[in-house]
């Protein structure tokens, strides 16, 4: 197959869509307009397209950058299999990871979460045979409150007129889940902080310790992996290479290389957009998928932003976590090794999420409050016919923008000694944590690279490093304009801002902005 996504393609004078950045949100709005008859342009000013769904070689290996495992794909009439299914004509394939998910290591102890809902709770119950009613009530909650979001979400891509009329109406059932925090709910639930520790191990699939983070948020991620986790079949650049044929179907392109300087408005209405060279392009609609912080800060023309009061918004809304993820090459297959296909999630013994995360921002020398160990190469079938005889390792912790503030003007590559230090000082405390859990992988380590918030900016243009977007905490769910639509004419937003973090997240993203553009209800036709 030959990639439209090229750096110099023959570009027309109009698009009907233009898009910029090209993530899952973006992604995903272009293939459904496309296949509603658009031409639609996706701009990425990367050198390679696809967001944290992007992948990256050195020496012989490669890394998936955001896709660790997907829940929700194993079951036919999932919607998001559905989606996925749409948006690549059925081309993308998945590997189940099997039994155990994620595993959640607290200090010396293990508790396995086990794919399917019955399986769960028995898992559970016979690590904590006294708290079966807590257990129990606890799934049932988690189902409500994810039934109560789909109505709410949807309630963003319905036009102002119905909006007004009943809007509130689809909104009010998931905001008795959305604004209590995870820790109230689980709180009222059991006594038990171990329980609750183990029951909110997965918070770093969205970044917020349970104290601070929404509860509507953490059901809807526990709710996605009940069936077990997923990987997509030659890894997570399948997705850009699965969806491009069915934007360049109906003509349209993935432009790589390609920066946008700003939107150009005119009488109120998005026309077109300046790129970095000065080229003027021009569209009916124009979607942004850079995250609303990087819109408003810097694509928008002051006057505009000034004229509509988004700076104000933005004041209600803070940045999500930063990290550091090391991606590890080692010599032998996944085979060999034994590497696992379950997410390992390591915690201190002592403490629960919010006080270790506290405890650590305020002294990095502190042990890591949450350090995640994802094995892609075990994940992917694929991986040993491309890569045969190695393997790959990612290691994720919390790792604060401040740290490396201070560097924020130097370039990619060339930051300086005193922050390779740094770099090279986490990278061996996170070594130390996956020997203790695979001691048999020790010595076979032959390449590795820790990437700072530095480089999540330099890569992913967002504003502090942040991985998940905006913040998962009550009052995010309240901001009535993380919609597609904006007070500005035919300009749109997509992305996780506008629904919650994580690839499902914008997915469904992609598909609230399509309504909005072309007013028909896609969910229906999918």
């Amino acid at each position: 197959m030959i990639q439209s996504y090229k750096q110099k393609p023959r570009l027309q004078e109009t698009y009907d869509t233009i898009i910029i950045g090209s993530g899952m949100g973006g992604l995903t709005t272009a293939a459904i307009l496309s296949k509603e008859g658009q031409k639609v342009l996706v701009l990425e000013r990367h050198y390679t397209a696809g967001g944290f769904t992007h992948i990256f070689k050195r020496k012989g290996y490669e890394w998936d950058v955001g896709i660790h495992y997907i829940g929700e794909v194993q079951r036919e009439n999932s919607m998001l299999k559905k989606l996925f299914d749409y948006v690549t004509d059925g081309e993308l394939k998945w590997s189940d990871m099997g039994e155990v998910y994620d595993r959640i290591i607290i200090g010396d102890q293990r508790f396995d979460l086990v794919k399917g809902v019955k399986n769960f709770k028995n898992q559970m119950i016979s690590y904590f045979p006294e708290e079966e009613k807590a257990i129990n009530k606890y799934v049932d909650l988690v189902f409500m409150a994810v039934k109560t979001s789909k109505n709410y979400y949807i309630s963003k891509a319905i036009s102002p007129f119905w909006n007004n009329l009943f809007g509130w109406f689809l909104r009010k059932p998931f905001y008795k889940f959305a604004d209590k925090t995870t820790y109230e709910v689980l709180r009222s639930l059991t006594k038990n902080e171990t329980l609750i520790k183990v029951l909110t191990g997965q918070y770093g699939d969205y970044g917020l310790p349970p104290k601070q983070s929404s509860f509507s948020m953490h059901a809807s991620v526990v709710r996605h992996y009940f069936n077990g986790g997923s990987f997509p079949i030659g890894g997570s650049s399948q997705i850009v290479k699965k969806i491009d044929p069915v934007i360049a179907a109906s003509g349209g392109t993935i432009l790589v290389s390609a920066e946008v300087e700003e939107v150009i408005i005119e009488k109120n209405t998005a026309i077109g957009v300046r790129m970095k060279d000065g080229k003027i392009l021009r569209a009916k609609n124009i979607v942004s998928n850079a995250g609303i912080m990087t819109t408003y800060n810097k694509l928008l023309p002051s006057k505009t932003v000034e004229k509509h009061k988004l700076k104000e918004q933005l004041q209600t809304v803070k940045p999500s976590v930063a990290h550091a993820s090391l991606y590890i090459g080692l010599e032998g297959s996944p085979e060999e090794l034994k590497i696992p296909k379950t997410n390992y999630w390591i915690y201190p013994a002592e403490g629960d999420h919010d006080s270790c995360v506290e405890r650590y921002l305020e002294d990095l020398s502190q042990p890591f409050p949450v350090v995640y160990l994802s094995f892609p190469s075990a994940k992917d079938p694929d991986w040993s016919n491309r890569y045969p005889g190695k393997s790959t390792i990612d290691i994720i912790t919390l790792l604060p923008y401040e740290t490396f503030e201070k560097w924020s003007d130097t370039s990619w590559k060339k930051r300086g000694d005193e922050y390779e230090a740094i770099k090279e000082d986490i990278t061996n405390r996170l070594l130390e944590e996956l020997y203790k859990q695979l001691p048999q992988v020790q010595g076979k380590v032959n390449y590795y690279e820790l990437s700072t918030p530095l480089t999540t900016q330099h890569f992913v243009n967002y504003e502090k490093g942040e991985i998940y977007g905006l913040d998962h905490s009550p009052s995010r769910f309240r901001q009535p304009f993380l919609k597609p639509r904006t007070p500005i004419k035919n300009f749109y937003l997509t992305g996780q801002d506008i629904v919650t973090a994580g690839v499902g997240g914008a997915l469904f993203s992609g598909v609230l902005s399509a309504m909005a553009i072309n007013g028909k209800n896609i969910l229906k036709k999918v």
